[in-house]
C-alpha cells in the first residue's frame, strides 16, 4: 500500500463557527489539526502518497503541511472549483495517481476518528480480490446512518437509506467512511460530474455484479462532525482511548501546550487540551473541553463538554457546559452558556447577559 486519497473538501456547516476561519479536518484535535492524526496514522500503515482532495479554505491545507516533508509523507493537493460529492471527489483527483489499474487505493474521509488496523483493510482487500472494500462499524442505533448489511462471506447484499421505522433496521452496520478502491474503479466514475460515491457509485457497482467486500471492525470509530462529537475525540485521544503518533504529549487528564499558561489553583481535567498562548487563571475548572490557542478562562469560571475558540475569552464566574464560543468571542462576567449554545465569532457578551439561572 503506497498511496491514498483524503477528502477534505467539506464546509464544515455542522461545527459552525469553528470553521467561519479554519476547515474543519485543521481545526485542532488533542493539540495538533485533526488531519495530521490521520495522516501520521496512514504512514505508520505504509501510506507515502497522499492526495488531498480540497475545495473551502483549500489554500489552508498547504500552507500548514507543504509538501509533507515535515510529517515523512508526500503530499499533493487538488482544489475542486465546484464540488462533486464524494466520487466526483475521488474521480477529480484521478490523475495524480501512481497505481495500476488493478492495484489498491486508499480512500478515507477527512473528519473520523477510528483505531482502524489500515493496514490489515489492504491486506483483507488484496485476498478478497474485491473490486472495493468497505471499512464498517457496529453502532447501538443506526437510525441516523446508511446501512451497509454483508452475507456470511463478508459480501456487501445491499445498501440500505437510513430506516425510518424499527423494522427497517436489518443490521447495525453502517459505513464507517474508509475504503480500499481498485483503481480501474476509480477510473471508471464518471469525470467533471457531481457524483455520492455513496448514493450512486456503491450500489451501482452493487448492481453491476461487482465484488464489494465489507469488513466490520469494532475498535474506536467516532464521526467528528458536531461539536459534541468534536469535543468527545479530542478529549480520547488525550486520555488514550485510542492511539495516534501525532499526539504532541504524554497522554493523561489534560494536555497543556508549550505556551499556555495553567495558573495555580486552576482545575484541569477529562483530557482538557489548552492551547499555545491560552491561559486558564487560578480558580477556574474546565473539564473534558478544548481550549483552542490564544484563549482565555478567567477566574471562578467553570468550562466543561465546551470548545472556546482562538482568542476567545470566558469571564469570570461564567459558566460554559457543552457549548461553542467562537473565536475572538468575549464572554463578560457571569454569562452561562449551556445545551449547544454557539457564540459566533467576535461577538461580545456584557456581564450576565445569558443566564440560565436566577442567582447572580
Amino acid at each position: 500500500m503506497t498511496e491514498a486519497i483524503l477528502l477534505v473538501g467539506g464546509m464544515g456547516t455542522r461545527l459552525r463557527p469553528l470553521t467561519v476561519h479554519t476547515p474543519k479536518p485543521m481545526l485542532p484535535v488533542a493539540g495538533v489539526p485533526f488531519l495530521e492524526h490521520q495522516l501520521t496514522r496512514a504512514r505508520e500503515a505504509g501510506v507515502d502518497h497522499v492526495v488531498l482532495a480540497t475545495s473551502y479554505r483549500a489554500e489552508v491545507f498547504e500552507e500548514y503541511f507543504g509538501d509533507g516533508s515535515r510529517i515523512g509523507i508526500e503530499l499533493e493537493y487538488v482544489t475542486e472549483d465546484e464540488p462533486l460529492g464524494t466520487g466526483g471527489a475521488i474521480r477529480n483527483v484521478a490523475d495524480r495517481l501512481r497505481s495500476g489499474a488493478d492495484e489498491p487505493v486508499l480512500v478515507f474521509n477527512g473528519d473520523i476518528l477510528s483505531g482502524l488496523d489500515i493496514a490489515g483493510l489492504v491486506r483483507r482487500h488484496l485476498r478478497a480480490g474485491a473490486d472495493v472494500t468497505l471499512h464498517l462499524t457496529r453502532v447501538e442505533d443506526p437510525r441516523a446512518f446508511g446501512l451497509v448489511p454483508t452475507d456470511d462471506t463478508g459480501r456487501v447484499t445491499a445498501f440500505l437509506e437510513k430506516p425510518e421505522r424499527a423494522e427497517d433496521i436489518v443490521t447495525d452496520q453502517i459505513n464507517a467512511g474508509c475504503y480500499v478502491f481498485r483503481r480501474s474503479v476509480i477510473d471508471a466514475i464518471p469525470a467533471g460530474q457531481v457524483v455520492s460515491v455513496e448514493r450512486q457509485t456503491f450500489p451501482g457497482l452493487l448492481a453491476s455484479g461487482a465484488y464489494l467486500q465489507g469488513v466490520v471492525d469494532e475498535t474506536y470509530w467516532l464521526d467528528l462532525g458536531k461539536p459534541a462529537a468534536f469535543v468527545r475525540g479530542s478529549c480520547d485521544l488525550v486520555l488514550g482511548k485510542v492511539d495516534s503518533p501525532a499526539l504532541p504529549g504524554p497522554t493523561g487528564e489534560a494536555l497543556v501546550l508549550p505556551g499556555a499558561q495553567v495558573e495555580p489553583g486552576a482545575e484541569l481535567s477529562g483530557g482538557t487540551v489548552v492551547g499555545a498562548g491560552a491561559r486558564v487563571a487560578a480558580g477556574a475548572v474546565v473539564e473534558g473541553s478544548v481550549l483552542f490557542d490564544g484563549a482565555v478562562v478567567e477566574g471562578g469560571a467553570v468550562v466543561r463538554a465546551s470548545v472556546i475558540g482562538r482568542e476567545a475569552v470566558v469571564g469570570p464566574r461564567c459558566v460554559v457546559d457543552d457549548a461553542v464560543v467562537g473565536d475572538g468571542a468575549q464572554l463578560g462576567e457571569g454569562n452561562e452558556l449551556r445545551a449547544g449554545v454557539r457564540v459566533w465569532c467576535d461577538v461580545k457578551l456584557p456581564d450576565c447577559a445569558v443566564r440560565f439561572s436566577s442567582d447572580q
